[in-house]
């Protein structure tokens, strides 16, 4: 039996090497002869770069540059090489400009910026390399991607023609888009790819703002000012780049740096869930599989719209593999994923419990559902009438 094991983290409580490690002890106690493949897995939010070097191998190249609130702080982003290849570069966004950098109280939608990010992709190109993979979630900012395009050596000029500061409460100020000092390998062809699953707009009532803005410190007064801003920016981006982003499904993704890579980098919008499969190349992984454990922090309808669980069921789907995911908790609506290729659902979480109780026991909570998972698949084998 060749037992595939490809969780995300659970958020908050056990990162997915380790949700791996637990079902995989599980696993040989009850299935000794088993070929057992570990594959963690990410979305495009925090822990997507370690994922994929984890299945593909590369290398970190470290930085220093700019966090969220313009302090200087370590990043790195992934490169990825392979004979008779084009290097490629992934970069995670929460690396140099996430919400887990900051502490609560320092949280200030209007001050901070992308600009760290932005100088992880500049690195990268001065570098020679040509194909860009940004994982955008988790981030700590809503400037629209001004910083992380300012990193790039576009320059963004005040109505006196001065350079404003690439943050939020600045994108009102934008009154024109220099490009005359972009990187020159800006000039050349090349490929970014945004990991994203969110479909927010740019702007608006379910935009970069209004939705995610809170989370990022910013107040009731501050939303108005940001999406006052955001607006503005649109409009200049049109007026000077000819690129409309106002009806680009997820340009609000990462506080506007999902439009930005469109706009100013001509990026293209993926899936994030199947831009990782992709690049731990899933499918040759699971070719040979007998069965496919994944896992999420919790089942629900959502997941079963773009996320971990419906890229994994969907995949094992066309060829046919069975797939359990055992799961922190479940909702009700978390049927909806038995139409994504998801065969069985197994909760981890088996009784009502504070939550503070669940973060303790969260492993063995976990080695408890992955024992019931592996008893009831023996049971399952052991039926021949």
């Amino acid at each position: 039996m060749h037992i595939v094991i490809a969780p995300d983290s659970f958020k908050g409580t056990l990162p997915s090497n380790q949700i791996i490690e637990i079902i995989s002890a599980e696993a040989r106690l009850h299935f000794p002869n088993a070929t057992i493949t570990g594959i963690p897995i990410a979305d495009g939010g925090e822990g997507t770069l370690a994922a994929v070097l984890s299945s593909r191998g590369g290398r970190l190249r470290h930085l220093t540059v700019l966090n969220p609130l313009f302090e200087k702080t370590k990043a790195a982003y992934g490169i990825l090489e392979e004979p008779g290849a084009e290097p490629s570069a992934v970069v995670e966004m929460a690396a140099a400009s996430g919400l887990t950098l900051l502490r609560p109280d320092q949280r200030c939608a209007l001050k901070t910026t992308s600009y760290g990010t932005g100088e992880l992709i500049a690195d990268a190109l001065k570098l020679g390399i040509r194909k860009i993979t940004t994982a955008v979630g988790g981030s700590a900012t809503n400037d629209g991607g001004m910083g992380a395009m300012a990193a790039l050596g576009f320059r963004f000029l005040d109505k006196n023609d001065k350079e404003v500061t690439p943050s939020g409460e600045n994108l009102i100020r934008v009154a024109r888009i220099d490009t005359s000092d972009i990187l020159p390998a800006l000039k050349e062809n090349i490929s970014v790819t945004v990991m994203c699953d969110v479909r927010n707009p740019f702007t608006g009532p379910c935009g970069a703002t209004y939705i995610y803005g809170p989370q990022k410190g910013a107040s009731s007064e501050a939303l108005a000012l940001l999406e006052e801003g955001m607006q503005h920016f649109a409009d200049v981006i049109k007026s000077d780049l000819g690129k409309d982003i106002s009806d680009i499904a997820g340009a609000g993704a990462a506080g506007g740096l999902g439009g930005a890579l469109c706009a100013f980098l001509n990026g293209e919008m993926k899936s994030g869930i199947q831009t990782m499969l992709d690049l731990v190349r899933f499918e040759e992984l699971i070719k040979n599989a007998d069965l496919i454990i994944t896992g999420e922090g919790r089942a629900d309808g959502q997941s079963a719209q773009g996320k971990v669980l419906w890229g994994i069921g969907t995949n094992a789907k066309k060829k046919g593999i069975p797939v359990i995911a055992v799961v922190g908790g479940m909702l009700p609506d978390a049927g909806q994923l038995y139409d994504c290729g998801i065969t069985a659902i197994v909760p981890a979480l088996n009784y009502a419990m504070p939550l503070s109780e669940v973060l303790n026991q969260a492993g063995g909570l976990l080695h408890d559902a992955a024992e019931r998972t592996f008893l009831l698949l023996k049971t399952g084998m052991s039926i021949t009438g």
